[in-house]
């Protein structure tokens, strides 16, 4: 039976001090603090106007998830570090609240075009697809081409949209199976997070992770490059762009470290020991990037187009409406039950929609 060296994360972490009693691990730690505080205090003031003028909660609540991304992987970045013989399980966790921020922007950008999942299936019902994108292109000359084959492209814009639907949802599904394998497996000794053997589960977890998270974000490219042009008013380029580049800091500069940690290549030192590099470092990064794009969510996901006072006589400042401010409009924010409808209807159309998909009306009108 093999076992899991944990001589190195066990250990605490004792470097020689730069400048007088100040050690790279302090400089990390305030680093961490400072820019983490200004990413969580930036993110939590344009979560507060939101939910104050929560004019259309079916898109405002999408925004909202997305926002909360900020002051969650900067705390979880700041207690990692601070905490790092625990930090995997702090960091599963902020790593499993990507996908419901992924799942949030794709069903936020659905509802920038219809309102409700009825609306949805009748609009893109009219869609004609385009091909898939690259790489997808190149591979389907191996499978038949482009409309031949297990990869061609769908003849129906619906099948199309369920595709991507499927392709975006079934990454909540994914992260969050792995993440309760990352949690048990490291509370038993078995998930050895500092080795790649496959012996343990912190390669297998990483390689289901990666390929799911790439397809999630290889289906929101495909959904954006298809409808930007319909949705050039509620400026996806910039917002697509901040999802995108938070999820790729997280996962693969850390994916990247903990490789060249696990490998060999990168070495801890008197002053810089291996909790720094391995938790330290990449947790440190994060909270710097989040201050940044806590900005950049300042341009991205505006609070002003949904001011109530600007409101006077829209049908939608209604006092139903108003009265999902504050407070309750938070819980609705928090409330998963939709996210957990989005999944089931993703897989039911894996394994029963796709195999009725021909008798939709759109494809009737394709013949």
């Amino acid at each position: 039976m093999v076992f899991c060296n944990t001589t190195l994360t066990e250990q605490r972490v004792d470097e020689t001090p730069i400048a007088g009693k100040v050690t790279f691990h302090h400089i990390g730690l305030f680093i961490s603090a400072v820019f983490g505080l200004i990413a969580t205090v930036i993110a939590l003031y344009l979560i507060f106007r939101h939910i104050t003028h929560y004019l259309k909660p079916w898109e405002q609540k999408h925004i909202v998830r997305i926002l909360f991304m900020i002051p969650i992987y900067a705390t979880v970045s700041f207690l990692s570090y601070l905490y790092y013989r625990h930090a995997v399980y702090f960091e599963i966790l902020r790593d499993c609240y990507e996908a419901f921020a992924i799942s949030s922007f794709f069903t936020l950008m659905c509802h920038y075009l219809a309102h409700d999942l009825h609306d949805q299936k009748n609009y893109f019902r009219t869609v004609k697809p385009r091909n898939w994108v690259w790489p997808m292109g190149w591979i389907q000359k191996c499978t038949g081409g482009q409309d031949r084959g297990f990869l061609r492209k769908p003849m129906s814009g619906l099948t199309w949209f369920n595709i991507v639907w499927l392709g975006v949802y079934q990454y909540c599904f994914v992260r969050v199976f792995f993440t309760c394998v990352a949690g048990i497996t490291q509370a038993t000794g078995r998930y050895c997070e500092s080795s790649l053997n496959p012996a343990f589960s912190h390669i297998w977890v990483m390689g289901f992770e990666a390929v799911s998270v790439t397809i999630a974000m290889y289906c929101l490219i495909q959904f954006y490059i298809q409808m930007k042009n319909e949705l050039a008013s509620h400026g996806p380029g910039l917002k697509i762009a901040c999802i995108k580049l938070v999820i790729f800091f997280s996962f693969w500069q850390s994916l990247l470290i903990s490789f060249l940690v696990s490998s060999g290549t990168i070495t801890p030192s008197k002053k810089i020991g291996y909790q720094d590099i391995k938790v330290g470092i990449p947790n440190m990064l994060l909270c710097v990037e989040m201050a940044i794009f806590a900005v950049l969510h300042i341009f991205a996901f505006k609070w002003e187009p949904y001011d109530l006072n600007k409101q006077l006589t829209s049908d939608l400042t209604t006092p139903t409406k108003y009265a999902h401010r504050g407070p309750r409009a938070l819980l609705n924010t928090f409330n998963p039950w939709d996210i957990v409808k989005s999944v089931g209807w993703g897989f039911k159309w894996l394994f029963v929609g796709v195999r009725k998909r021909k008798q939709d009306v759109s494809y009737e009108v394709l013949d």
